[in-house]
């Protein structure tokens, strides 16, 4: 496992809480309304034509794909070009690993979503609310909300950490941070949650099995609560790698990788799994419902492919790592869901941006970066045909937003101006 190892808020209440119809009886009965001189056709085809109209502005930005922001490294470019890079990438959600004031200002007054951690050695501190209300004071409400800052990451794989004790500190900490941005206004607006690795389950397979290490389960069940009381999701950090490296000859590399393969079907809820990411997802619903929290979303926070490796790194090689990250970004591209969830979209968080030349450990965790330091990129994820292989970021057209209709945020100016539009349309059509 790497070392490191939204609110939606609506302006518009419901239609049925609207008066849009109240005076729907009277224009039916009004015998010299214009309408009655024109066709039901006509009628519809105004009514296709506007909604279609409008709708072509209605919805302003798709989900995309995230991707983490790592900067253990010493040959990073600066965070001006990083976001240059995010830009032409088209990548609207980022997460980094500390609350660095260069990148929190350069990112201000941009479309990039940023989640922010609080750094494992914080929590002890982080615990006390007012040391808590002073860390959002000076790291979170300066920045925000010009710098779109979505979610707070409360340290990272806390349960599975060597240092046993920080797990006490966790949900403490936690409700420390989320009371400090109920103090602050803030609240409504940023998520607080922790990233957790898929080592804290006992099972995952089948997914239907899946279940918390029961040494966990006090912790666990105060976490859980947590996040069902603050409506935050469930962050896991999965990585399909680590399954095959330790198990290449049982288990299928295209499976891992997101090829066509036949997959396994889980006995119990006959659902059909063609890749093991979706399975590691379920398997942490399962177990998250096994604890009595069934509507918890569970979110990808990391999940990436080396593309180098130590020799006993089986399967840690640029092929395969492009061919996972191409896979992952297709899947997004489709807004899909796993299995058990079809129709919620799978958020995902992809593992790196840059390799990180500072990162300790074996050599695949210097090496899960889609691009070089230098902004070259280490292999092509899905470039559109006016490039190739070798261009650079900053002419590269690369894009890992959603292309999809479904799945999409109303948000800005314009979509303000269509439902207006909308109800100053129904409101004649009543009215007549």
């Amino acid at each position: 496992m790497p070392i490191y190892t939204s609110l939606h808020i609506s302006f518009f209440p419901p239609l049925n809480s609207l008066s849009l119809f109240s005076s729907k009886k009277k224009s039916i009965n009004n015998m010299d309304s214009p309408l009655r001189s024109t066709t039901p056709l006509f009628q519809i085809l105004v009514t296709f034509f506007l909604l279609f109209f409008l709708g072509l502005n209605m919805f302003k930005e798709a989900e995309s794909l995230g991707i983490n922001y790592g900067q253990v490294a010493n040959n990073l470019p600066p965070p001006e070009k990083v976001l240059q890079l995010l830009h032409a990438l088209k990548i609207t959600k980022a997460r980094i690993y500390d609350t660095n004031p260069q990148v929190l200002t350069t990112f201000a007054n941009t479309n990039i979503e940023l989640i922010v951690t609080v750094e494992n050695q914080m929590l002890a501190t982080l615990c006390d609310q007012q040391q808590a209300l002073q860390w959002v004071t000076s790291h979170i409400r300066p920045y925000f909300p010009a710098t779109n800052i979505t979610g707070i990451a409360v340290g990272n794989e806390i349960f599975t950490d060597e240092n046993m004790s920080l797990m006490t500190y966790l949900v403490p900490a936690m409700v420390s941070i989320h009371t400090a941005l109920v103090k602050t206004g803030l609240s409504q607006y940023i998520q607080v949650s922790s990233p957790n690795s898929l080592a804290v389950l006992a099972n995952s397979y089948p997914p239907s099995a899946g279940s918390f290490r029961t040494d966990l389960n006090e912790i666990m069940q105060q976490f859980l609560q947590f996040l069902a009381t603050t409506k935050s999701p469930f962050w896991i950090n999965a990585y399909p790698y680590f399954a095959y490296k330790d198990n290449p000859n049982k288990i299928s590399l295209d499976y891992v990788l997101f090829n066509s393969n036949e997959g396994m079907i889980d006995p119990y809820t006959k659902l059909h799994y063609d890749n093991m990411l979706y399975a590691q997802v379920d398997a942490a619903i399962f177990a998250i419902a096994r604890m009595g929290f069934n509507g918890l979303e569970v979110k990808i926070s990391e999940t990436g492919w080396p593309s180098k490796g130590d020799t006993n790194e089986i399967g840690a090689t640029l092929q395969n790592a492009a061919i996972y990250n191409r896979n992952i970004l297709r899947r997004q591209l489709l807004n899909e869901g796993t299995p058990l969830r079809p129709n919620v979209r799978l958020d995902i968080y992809l593992f790196a941006l840059f390799n990180e030349d500072m990162k300790p450990g074996p050599t695949s965790e210097r090496n899960y970066g889609l691009f070089q330091p230098d902004g070259t990129m280490a292999y092509n994820v899905g470039l559109l045909s006016t490039t190739s292989s070798n261009t650079e970021p900053a002419s590269a057209s690369i894009s890992l937003a959603s292309s999809a209709p479904p799945m999409v945020k109303r948000v800005g100016y314009q979509s303000l101006v269509n439902w207006m539009m909308m109800f100053v349309y129904f409101w004649w059509l009543c009215k007549c």
